[in-house]
């Protein structure tokens, strides 16, 4: 199943376009995207009723981010070893954990202010959506726990985030529109192995970055299980659960976003963003 936020309203997506999910159960379900998640189980066996024939043409520059509202956001960093590699650093011990606070978050197509004098940067990221409680969850229940996953891109301002006596990788993540997620959530039957996707980013038509899921360090139902060990996930909370090599700051020479550049970002299965950069 694929749900998405078309114009802040919940829908289905069917074979012939999306399906309002207020109208089409009769106010059962309200038209927020976001609330759907703190009735997932509910939600899940009445759309699985639904006509997969059905549904309304739409224009995708109308979708918004599939949880727009996450109680809790969180981002992983140094999840891919080749990534480790070209930030200089080692695998880390224990996860590297900050957030991207809500504010941050758009949809699949946007457009992105890049902060004046920065040094924005694109990483492309599997991001996944807390369907059910979880606390101190077992690795092994954790896919149990997920409603779906979408695609995001953990736009950084390198600047803000490394620069100073402290990194402030919250901060640097969190300018407006540095979150854009979607198309839609896929849910997790949907996939052969939904541990093993490919992703990648381009940049004006340049292949900047491509690997697989299966070569995160903590894949997600590890990194389910050691986030809840510590917080309770919330439905409705999402992961960004971290990007492979090739973002501009690993390059040399160092390479940023400028204005007028085009970001495309896809996840197998899954779907693409697309983001334009503007000036301030």
């Amino acid at each position: 199943m694929r749900i998405g936020n078309l114009g802040g309203r919940l829908v289905v997506l069917a074979d012939r376009g999306a399906v309002d999910v207020a109208t089409a159960s009769g106010g059962r379900f309200g038209p927020d995207p976001q609330a759907v998640y703190s009735r997932w189980a509910e939600f899940t066996a009445w759309a699985a009723s639904l006509d997969g024939a059905g549904g309304q043409p739409f224009d995708p520059a109308q979708l918004g981010a599939p949880a727009p509202r996450p109680p809790q956001s969180f981002g992983v960093g140094l999840n891919y070893s080749d990534h480790v590699r070209e930030a200089g650093f080692t695998v880390p011990d224990r996860l590297s954990v900050f957030s991207k606070f809500p504010s941050c978050l758009a949809g699949p197509v946007s457009e992105v202010v890049l902060p004046p004098g920065g040094h924005t940067d694109w990483e492309v990221e599997l991001v996944a959506v807390i369907g059910a409680e979880a606390c101190q969850v077992d690795a092994a229940d954790a896919w149990g726990h997920v409603a779906g996953l979408t695609v995001g891109q953990d736009i950084s301002e390198r600047i803000t985030q490394l620069g100073g006596d402290a990194p402030q990788f919250s901060l640097g993540k969190s300018f407006p529109g540095f979150g854009p997620t979607g198309p839609w959530l896929v849910t997790p039957d949907e996939f052969a192995d939904p541990d093993d996707l490919e992703l990648g980013c381009s940049v004006n038509g340049t292949e900047m970055q491509k690997a697989r899921t299966r070569d995160m360090i903590v894949p997600v139902p590890q990194l389910i299980a050691r986030l809840s060990a510590i917080v309770t996930l919330l439905p409705g909370d999402i992961i960004f659960t971290g990007t492979p090599a090739g973002v501009g700051m690993g390059r040399s020479p160092q390479v940023w976003l400028q204005p007028g550049d085009e970001v495309i970002s896809y996840v197998e299965g899954i779907g693409e963003l697309r983001q334009r950069c503007v000036a301030t």
